[in-house]
């Protein structure tokens, strides 16, 4: 199988859900010139929860931040994206990860929580989802968007297929059954794996873009990116879809686009981005029928989701220390070390900390 590119993945920083107000939390400003948004460093502890796929950037991120804020702990535990996004929405956390945007219901109810201003999206890591298998002895596998459907439809049933040998010519594929191994939990993984599904297949995918795993399409699923991962690494023949910081020695797929098949880098998932368009509140639209050369363009932009108002003010210096560090260079830099992602560019970075310093309290 084929080495990973990506650093090791770090431990989980949290244990388990805790429960407090969305807008809670402790904080004791004291004069120590953190870089933190403001010219004081902060005290206390944020609590925040979602993306898996950002479990080994959090774990550095949590560390990092305290250089300039030695006295701030951040908790984070890694649900899933849709229950970060619920757990927000709930006043569970003070912050969410998620590997998919609030929808506009979403952000309509995130007002009950924050105020009229509601929430905004930080685009705080960028990774390649990768199409990881386990087939000793197969170096690299090469699909396009129609094959990738079909397999994970439950349409192409062994790894010998005509369909995938055409694409793999020299390859000694094995007459072995694929078994396609899904997340079990409601997954910002998913939704973004099937919406390049949805743009790039055409008819080969018809469930369109999800979060919840459709059970008539079969398969085996496990949850959160650790669990779809340690699955396929116990079965042989098994593929999967997964943050690309956490697929381990499993073998990658090159992805086809245009007229060349492209294995998943850091680079090439930054140039998916840059190459897309800004959205609501925030978020980015991203172009998954890009043909332009070197783009990888199964890609999660993995947002953390914040009050634009928080109900103290203490809470609100929190969440802005935080934010602010996670998109500054170093921190960036730190996660990228961590778990090989792509920094965000400076374009980006400029937006998200316009929005960061604006955070405020209600009242």
């Amino acid at each position: 199988m084929k080495l990973k590119r990506f650093a090791p993945a770090a431990a989980i920083l949290a244990a388990g859900a805790l429960t407090l107000s969305a807008c809670g939390g402790s904080s004791d400003n004291g004069d120590k010139g953190g870089d933190n948004g403001g010219d004081k460093a902060v005290s206390g502890t944020l609590i925040g929860g979602g993306a898996s796929s950002q479990e080994a950037a959090m774990t550095a991120w949590a560390e990092g931040v305290k250089a300039d804020n030695p006295e701030l702990s951040v908790n984070y535990d890694p649900v899933g994206s849709g229950s970060g996004r619920k757990g927000f929405l709930g006043s569970q956390y003070s912050f969410a990860g998620s590997d998919a945007a609030l929808k506009d219901e979403e952000l309509e109810e995130a007002k009950k929580v924050c105020g009229d201003g509601g929430a905004f999206h930080v685009p705080a890591y960028i990774s390649p989802i990768a199409v990881a298998y386990n087939l000793p002895d197969v170096d690299e596998v090469k699909l396009d968007a129609e094959t990738i459907a079909k397999i994970f439809a439950g349409e192409i049933k062994k790894w010998n297929d005509d369909a995938i040998a055409k694409q793999n010519e020299g390859v000694e594929l094995p007459d072995m059954d694929i078994v396609p191994v899904h997340r079990a939990d409601d997954s910002g993984t998913t939704e973004n794996f099937t919406a390049y599904l949805t743009e790039a297949a055409g008819d080969a995918w018809k469930p369109g873009e999800i979060e919840t795993w459709p059970k008539e399409l079969g398969g085996e699923s496990a949850q959160q990116t650790s669990g779809v991962v340690s699955l396929t690494q116990q079965k042989e023949g098994a593929i999967t879809y997964a943050d690309a910081s956490q697929v381990g020695e499993l073998g990658t797929v090159s992805v086809k686009v245009g007229e060349e098949y492209v294995p998943y880098s850091a680079e090439a998932a930054a140039k998916m981005v840059d190459a897309s368009k800004p959205g609501e509140a925030g978020a980015i639209e991203l172009d998954r029928k890009s043909e332009e050369s070197g783009v990888y363009p199964i890609v999660l932009v993995s947002y953390h989701i914040y009050c634009k108002q928080y109900q103290d003010q203490e809470t609100a210096d929190l969440a802005k220390a935080f934010a602010s560090y996670v998109v500054s260079e170093k921190g960036q830099k730190d996660a990228e070390a961590a778990a090989g992602n792509a920094p965000i560019s400076q374009t980006t970075r400029d937006a998200a900390m316009k929005e960061i310093d604006a955070i405020t309290a209600q009242g």
